[in-house]
């Protein structure tokens, strides 16, 4: 075979390769790839339709990617490799492992691509070229103070379970685990790590992957530990839905509070029924919208964002003084999913 001959084969296996991983929305213009932690969680679908949206508008294509899980880091690198043969401009991530995927990051700005976080950072975050995110310590301080103030109110003691993402620590997980409990008075010592604290109040943590499988066994393991649990801390509102179903199994569903983070209907439905007492509503499709917009920019005049604070609210029906919040109504109004 000529090597004319096996650079065409080559380009065009690798075409079929790129569209068996990915799919858009749009067609046409400048190439923006998403690629997700997974392509079930209400979250990341949100966003793929946010980044749909933004390219329609731009007449921009946009290429989407998702691991097979969260976490799984192997499937973010084949699709920035996939997006940098096919002359993408700028690459949209919410890294599965904020670390392990940034050598592939950097082999895609060194392309000459933008690179975003969105939601989460990198680690280092200045590897990508900026990050849209809530600012999730926030989010997790948020549902601290607001349970630390109605602990308080009722005059009871706390122990508390935390359920978080995966053994890996990526920063969206550590910053709101950290901020919930730093929110909630608790020494964290070190503010980059999970788990390093000796508050005889909290009786342990354990992974859930961010699903509601993850989030009955992670709660079912922490039960067993302690049966006397009475706050939940979860990373997402999946979990928090699985947590409640292992809690409803041992007949405590009435004796804990638990508190969360995503701000998705389904979990915003749960604040309005009482599952979950307070939730940090973030928005996703806000952005994925300006992460297309910023690449399309920058596919247009070269210039590069500033890292971008997309919001959070709390949400619950059970305000707490001292601690701004909106209730159900304005989260079900706002809501994703």
């Amino acid at each position: 075979m000529s090597r004319r001959a096996f650079g065409l084969t080559a380009a065009a296996v690798l075409a079929l390769v790129a569209a068996a991983c990915g799919n858009g929305g749009s067609s046409g213009g400048t190439l923006v790839g998403l690629v997700t932690k997974t392509d079930t969680n209400p979250f990341f679908v949100k966003m793929k339709e946010g980044a749909q949206q933004a390219a329609t508008s731009a007449g921009a294509t946009v290429q989407s990617f998702a691991g097979k899980q969260d976490g799984d880091n192997q499937a973010q690198v084949d699709a920035i490799e996939n997006l940098i043969a096919s002359g993408a401009k700028g690459i949209l991530i919410t890294p599965s492992d904020s670390k392990a995927i940034v050598p592939s990051v950097d082999k895609a700005r060194a392309a000459g691509l933008l690179v975003i976080a969105l939601d989460t950072q990198l680690e280092p975050a200045s590897a990508a070229d900026a990050t849209f995110a809530t600012d999730n310590f926030k989010a997790g301080q948020l549902i601290g103070a607001w349970a630390k103030a109605k602990f308080a109110k009722d005059g009871k003691q706390a122990k508390i379970a935390l359920l978080d993402l995966n053994p890996n620590q990526v920063s969206v997980d550590v910053q709101r685990d950290q901020g919930f409990l730093q929110g909630f008075g608790v020494d964290v010592k070190d503010k980059n790590k999970i788990g390093d604290e000796s508050d005889p109040r909290i009786v342990g943590h354990d992974v859930t992957n961010g699903d509601p499988s993850g989030g009955r066994t992670a709660m079912e393991n922490l039960l067993q530990k302690d049966p006397g649990v009475n706050l939940v801390y979860t990373i997402n509102e999946p979990a928090a839905a699985g947590a409640y179903e292992a809690l409803k199994a041992a007949g405590k569903e009435k004796d804990v509070v638990i508190v969360s983070v995503d701000g998705g209907c389904p979990g915003v439905t749960n604040v309005k029924a009482g599952v979950i007492g307070a939730t940090s509503q973030q928005y996703p499709l806000k952005m994925a919208q300006l992460g297309v917009e910023a690449v399309t920019k920058f596919a247009k005049d070269g210039s590069k964002p500033q890292d971008t604070d997309t919001g959070v609210t709390l949400i619950t029906d059970q305000p707490a003084e001292g601690v701004e919040s909106k209730d159900s109504a304005f989260g079900l109004q706002n809501c994703w999913g």
